[in-house]
């Protein structure tokens, strides 16, 4: 890992708040996608074999969620992490502050995404749905690509180095 110049740079504070609630972030990255199979797909809420499956699975593989979580924490400090530090007066820390904008950012995201069927799907084949590791990196693939569109941004590797560029 590179060394850190600025440890008190707002992006190494904001990297370390997100990864400090990763945890309580994926548990609700389900729950979204979830509600989200709920609104598009059975909107009436039938009981039949898939919903219950979705409804009382816990247990899958967190791999490929980890990774979609991670992509969409780098996107958010892509998109706002300055290196200036603001002045809070509220007696929170920065950590705190980052942690509880980047929760209810996600939380907004999540949702604006479970609107699009192909995200819930893709989600729902990685997670809820795993029946094979294959199956599931093809989902996580699709699910990047999903997110790279939503967002406007294409990821360009060039000498190892990643770059973002946004479509705006």
């Amino acid at each position: 890992m590179a060394k850190k110049l600025f440890p008190l740079d707002k992006n190494y504070i904001l990297q370390q708040a997100q990864l400090a609630i990763e945890k309580e972030m994926l548990e609700l990255m389900v729950v979204e996608v979830k509600n989200s199979f709920t609104l598009l797909f059975n909107p009436l809420q039938l009981q039949d074999d898939t919903y219950l499956r979705i409804l009382q699975q816990d247990d899958f593989p967190v791999d490929h969620l980890l990774v979609i979580y991670r992509q969409l924490a780098g996107i958010y400090r892509f998109r706002y992490g300055s290196n200036q530090l603001e002045l809070l007066f509220d007696g929170r820390s920065h950590f705190e502050k980052y942690q509880a904008d980047w929760s209810l950012c996600l939380k907004g995201w999540l949702q604006k995404l479970g609107q699009q069927e192909a995200y819930v799907k893709t989600m729902l084949r990685m997670t809820l749905l795993y029946d094979s590791p294959s199956r599931a990196l093809f989902a996580e693939n699709r699910c990047k690509s999903l997110i790279n569109e939503h967002f406007g941004l294409s990821i360009i590797k060039r000498k190892g180095d990643l770059l973002l560029k946004t479509g705006t």
